[in-house]
């Protein structure tokens, strides 16, 4: 409009409240995220397993239906630490997939069209921005990964007593936290690609290459030097290592080789598992990095040599 006319005024509505302001992005990337069919179609099956872990706990105190099928409770899996350490896994797993059909994009996209400077310039920090983009990551994964498990350890609960919830409270612990830290890792790799690769098939490809690859580069380096200490580089042992420990599952000693000449053990090598605090140490070095390579990139200005 002309400055002439003096007909420009300050906004003067009701303003967004300080702490809750990153949550505009993903208020508005859902509703291009749930555009996609192939999206909401995977969204939607991945609430199966859970559904699927409900019935069985439904099962195990339902004598009506086990009786008519000629089932024994034995015969289910137990309800135990084991089960929900299998629940995290899957659902782990399928939070991957979740991030590598929604993460690449989010920050690529904004690099790409100079769109930075939109956001910047107004009150909105470079890290409520990156808190905003990674709550798009947070947010899914949360409906899939803890806030599902919860309600099936409270369902579990429910239907054994409140002897059994107080005696394994301490599972509903393992489940957010183990959840927690595998969203955070996510939600800080896919922006970090995401920021450094633009095009979406490489950042896609990329993600995907540090989760398996390095998984099988690890593989190759301990069938070789007989040890399990290449793990270390792998993101799915480590995030494993990490789940057997919150779950009381962990077992450090791997293997163990013999070597036996005319029927006599001369040799024995026990192969260990990297220790706990290795694990997370290393998990914790890969987030870090991922915020140093973030800090390099989400700027208002780019300076290009």
């Amino acid at each position: 409009m002309a400055v002439l006319e003096r007909t420009y005024k300050r906004y003067e509505g009701r303003l967004s409240p300080e702490w809750s302001r990153f949550l505009i992005i993903p208020r508005h990337a859902y509703v291009d995220v749930f555009r996609s069919k192939l999206f909401t179609a995977f969204f939607a099956l991945s609430f199966l397993y859970p559904l699927l872990c409900s019935i069985l706990i439904y099962l195990h105190h339902n004598a009506n239906i086990l009786g008519i099928k000629g089932l024994n409770v034995q015969q289910l899996l137990p309800i135990d630490a084991s089960f929900f350490k299998s629940y995290v896994v899957v659902q782990g797993i399928t939070g991957f997939f979740l991030v590598m059909l929604v993460g690449p994009q989010q920050v690529a996209r904004d690099l790409t069209n100079n769109g930075l400077p939109l956001y910047l310039c107004r009150p909105f920090s470079r890290s409520e921005y990156v808190v905003g983009k990674m709550s798009i990551v947070i947010i899914l994964l949360s409906a899939i990964t803890w806030a599902p498990g919860l309600l099936l350890f409270l369902f579990q609960g429910y239907l054994e007593g409140w002897s059994w919830f107080a005696e394994n409270i301490w599972m509903a612990s393992a489940i957010f936290l183990g959840s927690l830290v595998w969203i955070l890792v996510l939600a800080l790799m896919s922006q970090a690609i995401s920021a450094w690769v633009k095009w979406r098939v490489a950042a896609r490809a990329a993600l995907l290459g540090v989760f398996f690859v390095s998984s099988v580069f690890a593989g190759v380096v301990n069938q070789l030097f007989a040890t399990r200490w290449a793990n270390i580089i792998s993101l799915y042992n480590l995030i494993t290592n990490v789940w057997a420990g919150l779950f009381g599952l962990f077992v450090r000693q791997a293997a163990e080789i013999q070597e036996v000449r005319n029927g006599r053990i001369v040799s024995e090598v026990i192969i260990n598992e990297p220790p706990l605090w290795a694990s997370w140490f290393a998990l914790f070095l890969i987030c870090a990095l991922c915020l140093w390579l973030l800090s390099r990139k989400v700027k208002a200005y780019e300076v290009v040599k």
